[in-house]
């Protein structure tokens, strides 16, 4: 109901990055007719993958984020590829940033990481049985320890910000692994 408050004027480039473009999307806001331009970061899609071996341990990942300075506890993820299947993308992902493999792959749901201002679709899958096949291969840029975490301890590192990164807790979350009964 409210969109049709909105009407789209144009798009103008700010700056283009490798991994995000930033716009300035200019509205016409009624009623006034109010013009005004908002920031849009515009990027491809993600996946993020919640690794759970057979023993209940979900395999995790500790690298550097710029963005907070410091290194976070995370769930294996990344961009989509252009016209690579979100379920693809999770499984290379996993297999890149982890040497592990799944015997299947679930979608948990997807959701918008940051509408306000973020175009893209996050992508989050449970990725079930998972076996080490190998060693990772992450990007030139990343430095990533892998690391396993008894599923049961999910829920107090998420509450105790261990785990801080708002997407990987949205992850658990759709799992129904943040509360002390889970799957």
């Amino acid at each position: 109901m409210p969109q049709r408050f909105w009407k789209f004027l144009g798009r103008q480039p700010v700056s283009q990055h490798r991994i995000f473009d930033v716009y300035h999307d200019r509205y016409r806001v009624a009623p006034g007719d109010i013009e005004r331009d908002f920031v849009v970061i515009d990027s491809t899609d993600w996946i993020n993958v919640v690794p759970l071996t057979a023993d209940g341990e979900v395999v995790m990942i500790r690298q550097y984020r710029h963005g907070v300075r410091h290194v976070t506890l995370e769930i294996p993820g990344g961009m989509i590829d252009a016209g690579e299947d979100p379920a693809v993308a999770a499984a290379r992902e996993l297999r890149e940033e982890t040497g592990y493999e799944a015997a299947g792959l679930k979608l948990l749901g997807r959701m918008f990481p940051n509408p306000a201002v973020q175009s893209n679709t996050l992508h989050c899958y449970l990725a079930e049985n998972v076996k080490q096949i190998g060693v990772p291969h992450p990007d030139e840029f990343e430095r990533i320890e892998v690391v396993t975490v008894p599923l049961s301890d999910i829920p107090r590192l998420a509450r105790d910000g261990s785990i801080g990164h708002a997407l990987v807790i949205a992850a658990f979350g759709l799992m129904g692994a943040l509360t002390e009964r889970h799957p």
